[in-house]
């Protein structure tokens, strides 16, 4: 059992995560408890009690490094990621669900309380759960469970007697248990429960909204600046200017117009639509580097700068015209940047050299016109380069072209020649008989591998034909011949 790299770039925290990946990461972790191969585990004092089976978080990212053959970085993420879904839960501090590179301690959930099982965080579970936790600490409980503790009295006043006879019979069997046994078993209990039903502003894998806190880590000690802020945010909303709601219709209006011929639920698929007829010659058509795009493709690239972007067809077309007007370097620029953003990580720090060297460096041989206070911020965090770091050159150059460049291509000759040359397919018309034979002929389509390497290699192709010439080099060669 092995998981990739891309498992855990795709592993989104979800409130329903898909079943087949759930049993993906379970069938790991269950590797990760092997007691040849796995996570060695240990016994550890606790509160003059010794848990048995202890592991610490540095040994957990190192057979994470080692098992996967990862970065720290994405070992970190993915043991954080599995903290988080309650697979590994930490022994001391069970409100910060992130998995820290130290000798912190935890250890591996029962399968009982994994998400998989899906008998969920129902109230009256979790109203047992606090009547029982509020008898074992006579009455001291934490502001967040005391809070919902006094919202689930009043909701199921009805039954709370059944409520408070379930959680003090569980009281009365945990008391027979040895003591290792019952603290591990309420350390179970108590992580399981910070997962389903986590306290308020804390990050949690099986919730979503606006509400979620994005760094789990902060202190909730909120300060007078945070406060001052705040004050600031909401004078400016209620300063901010508003829009009619007739100007809001109009946009509407506007934006449903210009795209209404090319939603296919409302305009029809030319020549046919693919899924209903069998034929593919639309997606033949519409491949994402075909030699000669159709009119209606050509026309969304005049929609927005982002749509012409978008479209790997488009840009090639918008580099051509740049490549003319001598100002290629900025959609290389941005293609960098975007390379950056969502490349591989470990390609990450040679991204950035090569973008320093090639872009940003004084004399550099393909060197963008940007402001010099960007330019700072930019060169200054190329030191220590993350995903965004290019951010800010990133969208200086964007609406640079955006405002003058994509107006420009417009009006030129490259783009009014590939209107011309672009195709106009007819409408196709199948009988009863020949949708059943393109039912029977169906082509299997171009894989997407195949058309992924041929991106590849025009990449490559691409940076090979930007790259500098060394004068030097090629006259020697020339005198060798």
């Amino acid at each position: 059992m092995t998981i990739n790299k891309q498992t855990i770039r795709d592993h989104g925290q979800h409130y329903r995560p898909r079943m087949a990946c759930l049993k993906k990461v379970e069938a790991f972790v269950v590797e990760m408890q092997d007691p040849k191969t796995g996570v060695k585990g240990t016994e550890q004092k606790l509160n003059v009690t010794t848990i048995p089976h202890v592991i610490t978080g540095q040994d957990v990212l190192a057979w994470i490094v080692n098992k996967m053959k990862v970065s720290t970085e994405e070992a970190q993420a993915f043991g954080t990621m599995l903290v988080a879904y309650g697979y590994v839960y930490p022994l001391q501090n069970h409100r910060k669900l992130v998995l820290c590179p130290d000798a912190t301690l935890y250890r591996f959930q029962t399968p009982y309380f994994w998400p998989s099982q899906k008998w969920g965080g129902e109230d009256t579970d979790y109203a047992i759960y606090l009547a029982k936790r509020n008898i074992r600490k006579k009455g001291m409980l934490e502001p967040y469970e005391q809070e919902h503790y006094n919202h689930l009295h009043n909701w199921m006043n009805n039954k709370w007697d059944f409520i408070v006879m379930q959680a003090t019979e569980q009281y009365k069997a945990a008391k027979e248990r040895k003591k290792p046994d019952r603290v591990v078993l309420d350390c179970q209990e108590r992580a399981y429960w910070i997962v389903q039903r986590p306290p308020a502003q804390t990050h949690s894998a099986m919730d979503y909204g606006v509400n979620r806190l994005i760094d789990p880590n902060a202190d909730e000690n909120f300060t007078y600046d945070h406060y001052r802020r705040v004050n600031i945010f909401l004078q400016q909303a209620i300063m901010r200017s508003k829009v009619k709601s007739t100007v809001s219709l109009g946009a509407l209006v506007k934006y449903t117009t210009t795209y209404k011929n090319h939603d296919p639920f409302l305009a029809p698929c030319l020549p046919s639509n693919p899924w209903q007829t069998d034929n593919d010659l639309y997606w033949q058509l519409n491949l994402r580097t075909v030699d000669i795009p159709t009119s209606m493709r050509v026309e969304r690239w005049s929609f927005s700068f982002f749509d012409l972007l978008s479209d790997p067809r488009g840009r090639a077309d918008f580099k051509l015209f740049l490549k003319k007007e001598f100002s290629g370097e900025n959609i290389a620029f941005w293609e960098a940047a975007e390379e950056m953003k969502w490349g591989p990580a470990s390609s990450m720090t040679e991204n950035a050299e090569t973008t320093f060297k090639t872009f940003l460096k004084p004399g550099a041989p393909r060197w963008i016109n940007i402001d010099g206070r960007t330019m700072g911020l930019t060169v200054k965090g190329l030191d220590c380069p993350h995903r965004y770091v290019l951010d800010a050159a990133q969208t200086h150059i964007f609406l640079l072209m955006k405002k003058d460049t994509f107006y420009r291509y417009l009006k030129s000759p490259v783009y009014k020649d590939m209107q011309k040359k672009a195709l106009n397919p007819e409408p196709h018309n199948f009988s009863d008989a020949q949708l059943e034979n393109n039912a029977r002929n169906r082509n299997p389509g171009v894989s997407p591998i195949l058309l992924w390497q041929q991106e590849e290699a025009d990449r490559a192709a691409a940076a090979v034909a930007s790259a500098p010439i060394d004068v030097k080099k090629m006259m020697s060669k020339l005198d060798r011949k």
